[in-house]
């Protein structure tokens, strides 16, 4: 049995108010829970307790991290979230500083997490279509993936010295969507990632 912590850093708007992410961080809640893990789910719009957050980075042996791309990173509230709880857990429990020492303040700047086994599973959903991706005749992104856009969330969870698992990602959510295709990849994915006991969703 793993302790899970699921955040769901999504920022409603009235045009997208967050119902997918809402229902992918529940459809990860209920899959880990009938794997019999322990989980805690953070809605980050709800509000939350800084000291609570880090202690609950600090118990977590898996973190999934579920949000909407919004202008290429994560939604506001989400880097908010960020920059109250990474940095309150800065004092050790997250990290013991940047990684330098005084007898090397120039080498192995970012090496100074203390999450070390802990994991993290990032799990995304884009306007843009699958095919905008992988593809360098696509001229935005240029043959670049979604880990190469969401390279600073990685950084950051690397910064904790978090290990990274396989990033899910749902395309198109908005003009083409394809929601019940979408949970069954999200399912077959987290059945992939954490196979100890298949979910079966009810």
């Amino acid at each position: 049995m793993s302790n899970i912590l699921i955040i769901n850093g999504t920022q409603p708007y009235e045009f997208a108010p967050g119902r997918l992410n809402a229902s992918f961080a529940q459809r990860a809640q209920e899959a880990m829970a009938a794997k019999g893990n322990e989980v805690r789910l953070t809605t980050i719009s709800d509000g939350y307790d800084v000291e609570a957050e880090v202690a609950s980075h600090v118990w977590a042996d898996v973190i999934i991290m579920q949000f909407p791309v919004n202008w290429m990173g994560t939604p506001w509230v989400f880097k908010k979230y960020m920059d109250d709880v990474y940095t309150a857990g800065m004092d050790g429990r997250l990290c013991a500083g940047d990684g330098r020492t005084t007898e090397a303040p120039k080498a192995n700047y970012g090496m100074g997490g203390t999450l070390k086994g802990t994991k993290y599973m990032l799990s995304v959903t884009f306007n843009a279509p699958k095919e905008a991706f992988n593809d360098p005749s696509e001229p935005f992104f240029q043959g670049g993936s979604v880990d190469d856009l969401l390279r600073p969330a990685h950084l950051n969870a690397k910064f904790f010295a978090m290990e990274q698992l396989p990033t899910f990602a749902a395309f198109d959510v908005m003009k083409n969507p394809e929601i019940e295709a979408d949970f069954k990849r999200f399912d077959a994915h987290l059945n992939s990632v954490f196979p100890e006991v298949a979910y079966v969703p009810a």
